[in-house]
C-alpha cells in the first residue's frame, strides 16, 4: 500500500477503540501509526485536556484541523481521529480526500464501561458520563455513518478479532460501500 489514498483514517466516539485498533492495524500492515490528539499534545506539550481549559473547544478544534492538514499529507499511515474531528466540515473533507475511513461504532453502553473512569477526556467531566455520551451518540452517529466507507461494530469482540475483521475488509479493498459488523 502507497500513497495517500491507501492510508486508513479511524472515526468514532471516545472509547470506540480507535487508537487500539489502529495501532494493532498498523502493525499488522506495516504501516505507520499516529493518532492526532497525540500529536496535538507532542506540538503542544501540553494535555489536551489543559488546551481545553485554556483555550476551549474553538481553540481545541482549530490545533486538531491543523494537526489533521499535516497528518493527512503522509502516506502509508494509520490514523485514529479524536472523536469531535468530524465535526468540522474542513476536516471531513480532508479525511475522505486522503484515505479510507473506517467507523468503529460501539454502543453507549460499551462507551460508558470504557470511559466512566477515565479523568483525561474533557468532554466527560462533571455530571452524568452516560448521558453526556448518549447526547454525543445522537449527535455524532450520523455523521461517521456518513462520511466512513466502513462501519465495524466493536461490541463483544476482542481487539484481535476485530483487526483481523478489519485487516480482511483492506486486503478486499474497502469501497464506497458500507460494510457492518453485527
Amino acid at each position: 500500500m502507497v500513497g495517500k489514498l491507501n492510508n486508513i483514517y479511524f472515526i468514532g466516539l471516545m472509547g470506540a477503540g480507535k487508537t487500539t485498533i489502529g495501532r494493532l492495524i498498523a502493525k499488522q500492515l506495516g504501516m505507520v501509526f499516529y493518532d492526532s490528539d497525540h500529536e496535538i499534545e507532542r506540538k503542544t506539550g501540553v494535555k489536551i485536556p489543559l488546551i481545553f481549559e485554556l483555550e476551549g473547544v474553538a481553540g481545541f478544534r482549530k490545533r486538531e484541523t491543523a494537526a489533521l492538514e499535516e497528518l493527512c499529507q503522509l502516506e502509508n499511515i494509520v490514523m485514529a481521529t479524536g472523536g469531535g474531528a468530524v465535526l468540522l466540515p474542513e476536516n471531513r473533507e480532508l479525511l475522505k480526500n486522503n484515505g479510507k475511513i473506517v467507523y468503529l461504532r460501539a454502543s453507549v453502553h460499551d462507551l460508558w464501561l470504557r470511559t466512566r473512569n477515565d479523568k483525561s477526556r474533557p468532554l466527560l467531566q462533571g455530571g452524568n458520563i452516560r448521558q453526556k455520551l448518549e447526547q454525543l451518540y445522537i449527535e455524532r452517529d450520523p455523521i461517521y455513518a456518513g462520511l466512513a466507507d466502513c462501519i465495524v461494530d466493536t461490541g463483544a469482540q476482542s481487539a484481535n478479532e476485530i483487526t483481523s475483521y478489519i485487516e480482511q475488509l483492506i486486503k478486499e479493498g474497502i469501497d464506497e460501500e458500507v460494510v457492518k459488523q453485527t
